[in-house]
């Protein structure tokens, strides 16, 4: 396994939720994305940062709400979500890539992990 998401669940709307991404060391030098897919839409960017930079780019929707940060150490990167919106609740998913551009833009992605449901009951 490549990429290992977690930390999805319920919350209430104006809550907290922290999701984390553990990758391999090989990721160094990816840049690390989170994506979500609702019901019956597609798949949209999130928040994405690169790997040692610390260079941080959010959607319009959740600039202000998000925090997207990585901890070498740990080699995880996670997303720090707060004033949950009910619009908010999807399938979240971690992404890696070599080029920025395919990242911000969710095609050619190179890694993708398995999904975690996060779900805002209002």
């Amino acid at each position: 396994v490549q990429l290992q998401a977690s930390g999805g669940g319920l919350v209430q709307a104006g809550g907290s939720m922290r999701l984390s991404c553990v990758v391999t060391k090989t990721f160094a030098n990816y840049f690390m994305g989170w994506f979500r897919q609702a019901p019956g839409k597609s798949r949209e960017f999130v928040a994405t940062t690169t790997w040692s930079g610390g260079t941080a780019y959010y959607a319009d929707s959740v600039k202000g709400r998000f925090t997207i940060t990585r901890e070498n150490a740990k080699n995880t990167v996670s997303l720090q979500m707060n004033s949950l919106k009910p619009e908010d609740t999807a399938v979240y998913y971690c992404a890696a890539d070599s080029d920025f551009t395919d990242l911000r833009n969710g095609v050619r992605i190179d890694y993708w992990g398995q999904g975690t449901q996060v779900t805002v009951s209002s």
